[in-house]
């Protein structure tokens, strides 16, 4: 038994994925892919795993995962089958509640935005310089996901 007090606290071993609901799964891992992402794997998910996790009774999803260059955090795209998805905010901006955008560090920031706009995807705002190390722009890609593009400069 623990005498002084102290609570254990859990402690992640390193940032595994990031999941973002989506409706065309095709459309988003395609704007992924193009953006350098790696399509890992693509599977439907059904049964009494997906069931107790997202607690939705009777369940299945098709789920598609992506990875940067050279390994690291991967990106989960996933599609519900069933039940329907639930329409989200696509024109949300920064400041409303819950995942606002996913980051992704670029060579070359001017020709992803010129990329982005080629395809459809404007900025959300501009493309802006913090402190002389970094340039940073918002594109609203498909769906209305924020993604945001990062160069360093310094």
């Amino acid at each position: 038994m623990d005498t002084t007090g102290a609570r254990f606290m859990p402690v992640a071993r390193r940032f595994d994925h990031i999941g973002i609901t989506v409706a065309d799964l095709d459309l988003v891992i395609d704007f992924f892919v193009a953006l350098g992402l790696e399509l890992e794997g693509r599977m439907f998910v059904e049964g009494e795993f997906l069931d107790t996790v997202c607690g939705i009774p009777h369940s299945r999803t098709e789920i598609a995962l992506l990875k940067p260059p050279g390994d690291g955090t991967r990106l989960e795209l996933a599609r519900w089958v069933r039940p329907d998805a639930v329409p989200g905010s696509p024109g949300a901006m920064a400041n409303e509640l819950g995942l606002r955008n996913v980051a992704f560090e670029v060579d070359d920031l001017r020709a992803a935005v010129d990329w982005a706009a080629s395809e459809g995807y404007g900025l959300v705002g501009g493309i802006g310089e913090y402190g002389g190390v970094w340039k940073m722009a918002y594109v609203r890609g498909p769906e209305g996901l924020i993604v945001s593009l990062a160069q360093r400069i310094g």
